[in-house]
């Protein structure tokens, strides 16, 4: 089993990146939450990884946390829930955004994800509780804060920036600000570079 790779990203084709590993490219699928994290093309990565064969292709999954990576094996031993469906509730919810969730049993949230109805976030809910480490998600500003950022990034992406600008932007916002006051500061930034 392949458990982490580490090396030079190559190429970066949401959810795909290429990673160079001692001259073998890796191939690996990666949920949206650690592909926004990526480091530039050309620069070192170390990804935590999950191997799927399956009998038409052996699927390198990659992820930034350990947290993900063990909530995405979670999500694939549930019946009706393939390594798609869970690559696409990560690439929508964090770790410890499925924490909350499962903690207060708030299955609209799930709802939100593409490809996930009413009666899949129940069955998600009832087969997670137990399985998720919910002692650090308690209902807080922390998560908030998460979500911000993202919604953040995902503004500035949208507007046609691209992922360095993004990134370098996002170092002059403060983390505990508002998505439209974090957008009105990265803008600024953006516009003196």
């Amino acid at each position: 089993m392949i458990g982490r790779i580490k090396g030079t990203l190559l190429e970066k084709n949401p959810p795909q990146v290429l990673v160079d590993g001692h001259g073998v490219g890796y191939e690996i699928d990666v949920p949206m939450n650690t592909f926004y994290n990526l480091p530039g093309i050309g620069e070192e990565v170390a990804l935590l990884t999950h191997l799927a064969i399956r009998e038409d292709a052996h699927v390198l999954y990659g992820f930034g946390t350990a947290e993900e990576r063990a909530l995405f094996r979670q999500l694939i031993k549930i019946s009706g829930i393939g390594a798609r469906t869970a690559l696409a509730l990560l690439s929508g919810i964090s770790a410890s955004e499925m924490a909350e969730i499962v903690l207060t049993q708030d299955s609209a949230r799930l709802c939100r994800v593409p490809g996930i109805g009413k009666k899949t976030a129940e069955r998600l809910l009832l087969e997670l509780k137990g399985k998720v480490n919910t002692t650090a998600a308690t209902p807080s500003t922390q998560n908030t804060t998460v979500s911000n950022t993202s919604d953040i990034q995902n503004a500035l992406l949208a507007l046609g920036y691209s992922e360095r600008e993004m990134l370098l932007a996002m170092k002059q916002v403060p983390k505990d600000c508002s998505v439209s006051d974090g957008i009105k500061m990265a803008l600024k930034v953006l516009s003196k570079s």
